[in-house]
């Protein structure tokens, strides 16, 4: 039986989101790039911002531990936009492709609260949802079987229903310990394949 319904992430499955587009801007040097990128704005401090805590609170902390690289630091979050390289438009066709043969859509991300309503400014895809969960809004990240729940019950799907698409194999692993089918993400051509074998497409 197919999917009654689509699950998407987000970042890095529809929209190419990396810190490294605005970074190599402010360092001429990939290894300091890098290394301000391991040890000060890491993705571990990163995922505390998309599981609620406040940017204000999360920059003052950083500058104070590393005061020496206040200004990269303020730059994650003030030129957030920055970050975004467009979107994936080879997965956007297919979630249009989805939305015309009448498929409900929804999205679950890992996203800060803060910065989201901006990508919704962006991004007009983003408004074909019929719900999007925020990780930021909830207080809860993926692979947080609750983040999923919180999903399902919202809106009142049943799991093994959905289909889950997400670009993390840990995220992936977490809609399926919760009962939903889901497709590990490596490329809009696949992705459009493995669409085709569920008769999504």
């Amino acid at each position: 039986m197919k999917p009654a319904a689509v699950v998407f992430d987000i970042g890095g499955v529809l929209i190419d989101w990396n810190p490294r587009h605005l970074y190599r801007k402010i360092f001429s040097n990939a290894q300091e790039m890098e290394e301000f990128l391991s040890r000060v704005c890491t993705p571990q401090w990163n995922i505390l911002q998309d599981a609620g805590r406040p940017i204000a609170e999360a920059v003052a902390e950083q500058t104070a531990l590393f005061p020496d690289q206040e200004d990269p630091i303020a730059a994650f979050y003030g030129r957030w936009e920055e970050m975004l390289n467009g979107a994936l438009d080879g997965t956007v066709k297919i979630l249009h492709a989805l939305k015309d043969k009448g498929t409900p859509l929804y999205a679950l991300t890992n996203w800060s609260a803060e910065t989201f309503p901006k990508a919704l400014d962006i991004f007009s895809f983003l408004h074909v949802f019929e719900d999007i969960v925020v990780s930021g809004r909830e207080k809860m990240i993926k692979p947080d079987p609750a983040i999923y729940r919180r999903l399902l019950e919202r809106n009142s799907l049943r799991a093994e229903n959905c289909l889950f698409i997400d670009d993390s194999p840990k995220n992936v692993e977490g809609a399926r310990a919760v009962g939903m089918r889901a497709v590990h993400f490596q490329s809009p051509e696949k992705l459009h394949r493995d669409l085709e074998d569920l008769n999504l497409l």
